[in-house]
């Protein structure tokens, strides 16, 4: 592991913990005074933009260094990753899937159902992306 950059990853671990955190608080609202809230909602889609970004720069950091890899796209970086035998299968589409609504988020936030920010922090995106921190603490010995 001499090739990773334990600080920063930690630092992006924290990043995602931190925002998770805060999405669970929104996650606690009931869905019709969520979808009313527009603080809320801005909220809750920049900390789930943190987050991914977060787990994108955890991704793109682990590929270049472990798989001399330069990713196609920010979806396709976890797919390194699944090759690379970090992630499972099911996980990285997942976390693929999560990088794609980023990118709506960042350049098609017009777009955006809110309720699908709620299902989102309600549902299992969350879980993944700290799924996906534990995956990677394990595969480099607990050092994050």
């Amino acid at each position: 592991m001499k090739n990773l950059n334990i600080d920063k990853l930690s630092q992006k671990a924290l990043d995602i913990m931190h925002a998770s955190k805060l999405l669970e608080k929104y996650a606690e609202e009931p869905k019709s005074e969520f979808l009313q809230d527009e603080t809320i909602i801005s909220a809750a889609k920049y900390q789930l933009i943190v987050a991914i970004e977060a787990s994108q720069n955890i991704c793109n950091h682990l590929a270049a260094r472990l798989a001399n890899r330069v990713p196609s796209s920010y979806s396709d970086c976890y797919l390194v990753l699944r090759d690379e035998g970090i992630i499972d299968e099911t996980l990285a589409l997942k976390l693929a899937n999560m990088a794609k609504f980023r990118n709506l988020l960042v350049h098609k936030y017009g777009d955006i159902d809110d309720s699908k920010i709620y299902e989102i922090i309600r549902g299992g995106g969350l879980k993944d992306l700290v799924e996906f921190l534990n995956k990677v603490k394990k595969f480099t010995g607990g050092e994050l």
